[in-house]
């Protein structure tokens, strides 16, 4: 495989801090490379000067000649006056036709389509100004502009923020079966786990690469933390929890030998169970009692009056952790304000128990003392805490989740976006509420900062309810899994995250065929409509006439590549795509067919 970009040596510094120092890596043809590491590690400038956005110091990037390349951002940053459709087509007039021929066209592009729909933008308007869109919004259609292109490497900085669950579930599928190669910052350990072939750590001006994703990323840090010295054992153990973890609670997805899965085996060995839930549930009953929230036939609806949830009675059990997913707009977040108690029920009622503290991470960051330093804003709420059997002073709780004793010093108004977050979170923890209420605790976060705070949560005695996009976290944290699907209720998924994407595949397959049935029972018989119907047939029949014909040109590539491995996974990746495009577009004439008859 040829390399699509190479770094010879390469130092980058920000200041007195060489973020790369000496770094020498490259990017081969289909190779699709998860990176991780702290945050101001260094990553996002590795994708930046891997891309040319910035210029190294010293050292040598070279990209291969004609290099079809899109980056996308955390910035956001789309064209003052365009409109969605004008930026998401504008990079496919680019590279195949132009601009008013894509306009015309990408309806009919399964494609296109799919991009659009699984991104989670086709609701916001074609014709939509981007000026009028929240960031989130603004960072999926810079994604959809991007992924709606033929090209030869994809670089993405942190695509699944603001993508929920089955955004997420949709983005890995696509960036698998792309045939283009990929290099993509990510903290979602379950993303990174599906997508990665490799995975690259920026750590200490360094870049480790490994092969594998998430799984197999752990499995060698553990193993080097063994080797290490004794300074290193709390690392050391923090990663051998989190192998136990991947090997005992989830599905192994290790892509290596079987004498390696054999070795992790053995290095975990001694490891107990993530958290002891029977002690924790009886602890947690002496800290909060018999009742802890509940709410009682309760509805809660938006402030313009739309219901969101319907006559719900839902206890919330003493050591009891629940992890609540549902499409954007469904309720998660209404429904967490309600339990906080600064929401109503728009009918029923709501009882808290006498003993209950709360703790409640909320995704704002308005209240933090920004005149205080991060020390005195954790001592501001207590000096020292138990957690578990043992107790911590403010400064270990901090120095825990990413503050070492020097950032422990640095003014609050100073600190990143990320940084304020765990000092929301050290905060929240201080207060020792025994029940916990985290609203995406996991934007901004790095993966070592996950971990850590995964491992407070594992002695934490309380209820907790926990609202997150990352599959991982909710896998990880939480003994039950409920959903908001939008019908009014809130369901139980005894199955968790994989019962509730198989049960949203359920309800948009529904929703098409409801979609697409007066169509085909009630065929319009208006003129106009059947005029438009035979000129499109005419279109429709051209282009699955050229759908067969290339479709028989890679069935007689296939053949004669049949001793290529490599060109048989291109051309089978290609061949699925066109077969696809047939069918829809298939489907397409048979619907217009009936209108045309009339």
């Amino acid at each position: 495989m040829a390399n699509l970009i190479n770094l010879e040596q390469v130092h980058k510094s920000f200041g007195i801090k060489p973020l790369l120092d000496n770094v020498s890596l490259g990017v081969q043809e289909g190779e699709r490379i998860g990176v991780v590491g702290l945050n101001g590690g260094g990553k996002t400038t590795l994708l930046e000067v891997l891309t040319g956005i910035e210029q190294p110091d010293s050292g040598r990037v070279s990209h291969v000649g004609g290099l079809r390349m899109a980056v996308v951002t955390q910035r956001g940053v789309l064209p003052a006056g365009s409109t969605v459709g004008s930026v998401v087509l504008a990079g496919l007039a680019d590279d195949h036709m132009t601009h008013e021929v894509a306009e015309h066209q990408w309806a009919s592009d399964p494609r296109i389509r799919s991009v659009i729909e699984g991104i989670g933008i086709s609701g916001l308007g074609m014709d939509t100004s981007v000026d009028n869109l929240s960031g989130g919004e603004r960072r999926r259609v810079a994604l959809a502009a991007a992924l709606v292109r033929d090209l030869d490497l994809l670089v993405l900085d942190e695509p699944t923020n603001h993508l929920d669950v089955e955004g997420v579930q949709w983005l890995a599928r696509h960036l698998v079966e792309r045939r283009s190669a990929l290099v993509v910052v990510t903290h979602d350990r379950w993303f990174l786990d599906t997508v990665a072939t490799n995975t690259w750590e920026v750590v200490g001006g360094r870049v480790e690469s490994y092969e594998g994703g998430y799984g197999d990323w752990i499995f060698a840090r553990a193993e080097r933390a063994r080797q290490a010295d004794a300074s290193e054992a709390r690392r050391a153990n923090l990663a051998r929890k989190e192998l136990a973890w991947l090997r005992r609670g989830a599905k192994a997805r290790t892509s290596k030998p079987r004498y390696r899965i054999e070795a992790a085996e053995a290095l975990i060995a001694d490891v107990p169970p993530p958290r002891d839930s029977v002690s924790l549930a009886a602890f947690a009953r002496k800290r909060l009692g018999r009742v802890v929230i509940e709410l009682e036939n309760a509805s809660l609806a938006t402030p313009d009056g739309r219901e969101l949830v319907h006559d719900l009675t839902w206890r919330l059990a003493p050591g009891e952790r629940v992890g609540l997913v549902g499409v954007n707009g469904s309720g998660k977040t209404t429904l967490l304000r309600t339990l906080a108690g600064e929401l109503e029920p728009a009918s029923g009622k709501r009882i808290q128990g006498q003993t209950v503290q709360i703790g409640w991470l909320r995704q704002e960051l308005d209240d933090l003392p920004k005149d205080l330093r991060v020390l005195e804003a954790v001592q501001q709420v207590a000096s020292r805490i138990m957690l578990g059997d043992k107790e911590i002073s403010a400064g270990q709780l901090a120095e825990r989740l990413g503050f070492t004793p020097a950032r422990q010093r640095t003014p609050v108004g100073d600190l990143s976006g990320g940084e304020r977050r765990r000092l929301q979170l050290t905060r929240i923890l201080m207060a020792e509420p025994n029940v916990l209420l985290l609203d995406e605790p996991t934007n901004d976060l790095d993966i070592d900062t996950l971990q850590q705070l995964e491992d407070l949560l594992d002695n934490w005695a309380g209820t907790l309810v926990v609202i997150s996009h990352d599959r991982y976290l909710i896998e990880r944290i939480c003994d039950s899994t409920w959903a908001l699907f939008g019908d009014g209720k809130l369901t139980n998924l005894p199955r968790g995250i994989d019962e509730y994407l198989e049960r949203r595949a359920t309800i948009e397959a529904g929703k098409s065929r409801a979609d697409t049935k007066p169509a085909a029972t009630a065929p319009t018989t208006d003129a106009a409509a059947q005029r438009a119907a035979r000129k499109e047939l005419g279109r429709l029949e051209r282009a699955i006439e050229k759908l067969d014909q290339r479709e028989k040109q890679l069935h007689d590539k296939l053949a004669e590549a049949a001793s290529d491995p490599d060109k048989l996974v291109g051309l089978g990746a290609e061949l699925k795509q066109v077969v696809a495009e047939k069918e829809a577009t298939e489907e397409r004439w048979m619907e217009l067919a009936e209108i045309a008859a009339g």
